[in-house]
């Protein structure tokens, strides 16, 4: 399942070669040392752990191996798409809405309707902004139609301009002309932003470029297993760049930029497109998710505390084991808490539990 990837990386040589990962060649015990600079070389054993789910324990004792692809971006994206339709199929079983197609500010979303809507709930929207490692759409409709059904609210997923063919800020400016175009039919404070891994970063990147406009923040944000600061990787990124732990994203080596692909020629640095650099205060309250076996561990808990320490009401929710986005699985009991506390956080702050 291709959630966050890109093509030049993946195309890439890797920076050494990797050890085998057959059972005969696979670590026994646990070794480690130190070099002089200061970095650690492992051979860890890490069993599939008991804190968790049955399903979930099933899902990690599975062969996951590292993403990785020489697919062209077209095949990939078709992969993608394939993916995301047969997801929706299961998703619609269980959370049923109407989803269609259409323009808003001449860019593309789908408008994710539940079944039965309070007349109360007819004037909020969540506006998301899908996963892909800003190259495919893994998440239009696997991260809308479950909380659109659970809150009896219409979510509008963008369905931003890709890299490597718009790089930064061609989906930012499309997201927010979006938005722009929601205010003339909602009340700020009645509007949700969020997204998950790609589409996280960019939930950051467009509360910048509003606070930046002098556009209404929302009532709420959701970045979900995402990061702020595209110059320099996370320790995470390096912790679980493993064969096997990583799972769907491509792990990141040290000197290659974060999604070259994305940033093109914008400073790694600049605040609008890395918000970890940026002013945060007046930013609305935002809920963190993330996992301890996600490459965007560091990079979503480092975004947290930027947003914290310049005032923004926020919440870390960090899930045990889990990979990257996991609650795109929809077997996973996890995955269900984990929908519940968006649902939860977003209900809070649009008021919708006093309707």
């Amino acid at each position: 399942m291709l959630l966050w990837t890109t093509a030049a990386v993946a195309a890439a040589p890797p920076s050494a070669p990797r050890p085998a990962t057959t059972a005969s060649s696979a670590a026994r015990a646990d070794t480690s040392y130190i070099d002089a600079h200061g970095t650690a070389h492992v051979t860890r054993v890490v069993p599939v752990p008991k804190t968790v789910s049955a399903e979930a324990q099933a899902m990690l004792a599975g062969r996951l191996s590292d993403a990785s692809s020489n697919d062209s971006i077209a095949q990939q994206r078709e992969a993608t798409d394939a993916w995301q339709a047969g997801a929706a199929k299961v998703l619609l079983k269980r959370y049923p809405v109407t989803v269609t197609s259409t323009r808003i500010a001449d860019v593309p979303v789908r408008v994710v309707t539940p079944p039965t809507m309070p007349e109360s709930h007819r004037g909020y929207v969540l506006m998301n902004v899908h996963g892909g490692g800003f190259v495919v759409d893994s998440g239009s409709l696997t991260e809308s139609i479950p909380l659109a059904h659970t809150l009896k609210v219409r979510v509008v997923s963008v369905l931003y301009p890709l890299s490597p063919e718009h790089p930064f800020p061609a989906a930012l400016d499309a997201a927010v002309r979006v938005y722009a175009t929601l205010l003339k039919t909602y009340r700020a404070d009645h509007i949700v932003i969020y997204g998950s891994s790609a589409g996280a970063v960019l939930t950051g990147e467009i509360a910048v470029a509003l606070k930046q406009r002098h556009l209404p923040q929302p009532a709420a944000l959701g970045v979900f297993s995402g990061f702020g600061d595209f110059s320099r990787a996370g320790d995470s990124m390096a912790l679980f760049g493993l064969n096997g732990l990583s799972g769907p994203l491509q792990p990141h080596r040290s000197g290659v930029p974060l999604i070259p692909e994305y940033v093109g020629k914008t400073d790694p640095r600049d605040p609008l497109l890395s918000p970890l650099f940026a002013d945060l205060h007046g930013l609305p309250p935002t809920l963190f998710i993330t996992s301890t076996r996600d490459l965007l561990l560091s990079g979503t808990t480092l975004l947290e505390r930027a947003f914290r320490r310049d005032g923004v009401p926020t919440r870390l929710v960090v899930f045990e084991a889990l990979p990257h986005t996991f609650w795109n699985n929809p077997n996973l009991p996890e995955s269900r808490e984990a929908l519940a506390t968006m649902a939860t956080f977003f209900r809070t702050h649009l008021r919708l539990d006093r309707r």
